[in-house]
This record gives C-alpha cells, structure tokens and sequence, in this order.
C-alpha cells in the first residue's frame, strides 16, 4: 500500500453561507491524500497503474469551482468523484480550508476534514 498527497491546493472559490461570500469568493486551501497500492506501478514505470496526480487536482479544482454553502458539501463532492473515476484509490482524505474567514476575528483560516474509504 502507499500514499500519494497532493497539498495546498490554492483556488480562489465562491463558498459561504452570507451572499456576500459568494458574490465575491475568497481564498481557499484544498489537501488530499489517497491510499492506493503502489506496488505495481512501481514496478511498471506506468502513469496508468497508479492515481494520476493530475487528475487529483483538475477534480478539486472542479469541485470547488461550484458554490457551495458548507464546506463539507464540496469535500463530499470531491471525495464522490475520486472514488467514481478512479478504481484504484483504497481510501481518501480531503481537507478544506477557507483562507481568512470572515468570522468577527484574527483567524488565519478554518478547516473541514474528510475521510472516505471505497465500497468492497
């Protein structure tokens, strides 16, 4: 087994339960891991026996792309289309932060996780 991670995923999105949050959208952090077995595309050398990095970040920078009024709405989205389009992934984990929330305070950023693990 093995992990890959993809981290600080930076988008620009239009999340938030206030309208205003979602006329003018705010900084965002987005970090994955997925567990997969990496034994044979290490022993391959082939891009097609293992979880595509690639395709990780185009599926987060999809998802977040769609507005939402909870964070925990886009994470299940992303973690809904990993697991839908990629067999290999066992298990994944997604992270989503909202850069300087506006929440009344001096917070650097607030922060949802997800864990999921594929259907038998």
């Amino acid at each position: 087994m093995g992990i890959i991670k993809v981290k600080n995923i930076r988008v620009y999105a239009h999340h938030g339960c206030l309208k205003e949050e979602t006329i003018i959208g705010s900084d965002y952090r987005v970090d994955l891991v997925v567990k997969v077995d990496l034994s044979k595309s290490a022993r391959t050398d082939e891009l097609s026996d293992t979880v595509d990095y690639v395709f990780l970040n185009r599926v987060v920078r999809e998802e977040m792309a769609i507005p939402s009024k909870l964070l925990e709405t886009v994470a299940q989205r992303i973690l809904d289309r990993i697991f839908a389009e990629d067999k290999l992934v066992k298990k994944a984990d997604v992270s989503v932060s909202k850069i300087n929330p506006p929440i009344g305070g001096d917070v650097e950023m607030v922060t949802i996780k997800m864990s999921q693990k594929a259907n038998k």
